[in-house]
């Protein structure tokens, strides 16, 4: 599976049918909603760009941590943390991927302070009746993709999540629930889980 495909994680559920009315969202609205996650957890669906799936366990500690176990046959497990993003394949072992957690589009979510009114963040915001979808990318790194999430309110709920990368590849991740609950600062431990994939 590519980079972008693990990287894009982080999204939430699909809408179901027969949902309440909704209004659009603010993005402060949004924003306020993400802001007020500090750890969270739920089961993931992954629909990846070649039309492949895969699914497992997310769990977030926010600002800056995030990891996605996978299910098998995967046997990846990718982790966010100290700006790095880390991509530790459990098959073959040895030196895991890494890369800048500001390249990717996980950096907007996982901000100290998630403000999408900044200028030039967000390239698209709609409502198309029962949610509201919100394009963004970091301003001062573009080429890096964007991340279209879709929100629905009352209470307001992260849905879906698409990271769209600098070569058009989309990737759209579903989420169970995310249910905002303790999780221990181990869980976020980077060393500890390479020293336990090798």
């Amino acid at each position: 599976m590519r980079f972008t495909g693990f990287i894009a994680a982080l999204g939430i559920g699909l809408l179901s049918a027969g949902q309440a009315a909704a209004d659009k969202l603010s993005l402060n609205e949004v924003s306020n909603y993400l802001n007020g996650i500090r750890t969270a957890a739920s089961d993931f669906t992954q629909i990846n760009g070649d039309g492949t799936i895969s699914t497992g366990e997310l769990a977030l500690s926010r600002p800056g941590k995030m990891r996605f176990d996978y299910n098998p046959p995967e046997q990846a497990l990718v982790m966010a943390g100290r700006g790095t993003v880390v991509i530790i394949d459990k098959k073959v072992g040895g030196v895991p991927e890494t890369y800048p957690l500001n390249q990717t589009p996980l950096s907007i979510i996982l901000a100290q302070n998630v403000n999408l009114a900044q200028q030039g963040m967000v390239v698209g915001h709609t409502f198309d009746g029962t949610a509201t979808t919100v394009t963004a990318r970091d301003p001062r790194r573009p080429e890096y993709g964007t991340i279209q999430m879709k929100f629905t309110d009352n209470p307001v709920e992260l849905k879906q999540w698409v990271v769209t990368d600098q070569n058009g590849q989309t990737t759209t991740v579903v989420l169970g629930a995310l249910q905002k609950q303790e999780l221990p600062n181990s869980l976020f431990n980077i060393d500890r889980a390479v020293a336990e994939a090798n």
